[in-house]
């Protein structure tokens, strides 16, 4: 049976975990500084010797430059993981928060803009501006602190700026347990409230996104 895009990706992402898990046994990574030396090193070869299917490259590129850019601060080993339970198990077994942050990554790499804001880049003067004509997502980090509980569930509406091929994103949000409600009835304004609808949505992995 041939395998689908989201297979290949799990696959990937199992086998850097077991490769970082052999490392880790046999004395080559004791912290996380080294995890990430070790995941990117391990994924630039992965990269060069073509190990795998060509439609999983720029999964491996795109965290490539994580762990280039980001240092530590990439948490390649979390990103992995992450990746590998979306993509090989049950999404609806997922916290809120989870399903969340997967659909806001694969939003990413399809080429959405995303940002966390603080309060004063969400309102006033200083307001970040919004493009109403580019796909992206805008959370207040004041709302995304308190909109869950320590067990990952959603205990208030997180607010949220959305903008573009929002029916694209529905689908998106929609198959990760999440769906959009205007903040105020108002049809032209960006502004939504995310909510979480875990009791029923569809498949782990979207096949068709943004």
């Amino acid at each position: 049976m041939t395998e689908s895009i989201t297979e290949k990706s799990g696959h990937l992402a199992w086998c850097a975990l077991v490769a970082l898990e052999l490392a880790r046994h046999d004395g080559q990574v004791s912290s996380e500084s080294q995890e990430n030396i070790f995941l990117t090193r391990w994924l630039a070869t992965a990269l060069k010797q073509h190990r795998f299917p060509r439609e999983v490259a720029t999964d491996i590129q795109w965290l490539l430059k994580q762990g280039r850019m980001l240092g530590i601060r990439a948490r390649l080993r979390h990103k992995l993981d992450y990746l590998w339970r979306s993509c090989t198990g049950d999404l609806t077994q997922q916290n809120d928060l989870f399903r969340l942050t997967y659909a806001i990554e694969t939003a990413k790499q399809m080429q959405w803009v995303y940002r966390l804001l603080s309060d004063r880049e969400w309102s006033g003067r200083n307001a970040v501006p919004i493009n109403q004509n580019v796909n992206g997502i805008y959370l207040p980090r004041t709302s995304l602190n308190t909109a869950f509980d320590d067990e990952g569930r959603q205990i208030t509406p997180l607010t949220a700026r959305l903008t573009g091929n929002l029916a694209g994103l529905d689908k998106l949000l929609n198959r990760c347990g999440w769906r959009r409600k205007l903040a105020d009835g108002d049809k032209s304004s960006s502004e939504y409230l995310l909510l979480a609808n875990a009791e029923n949505f569809g498949s782990v992995c979207p096949a068709d996104g943004p």
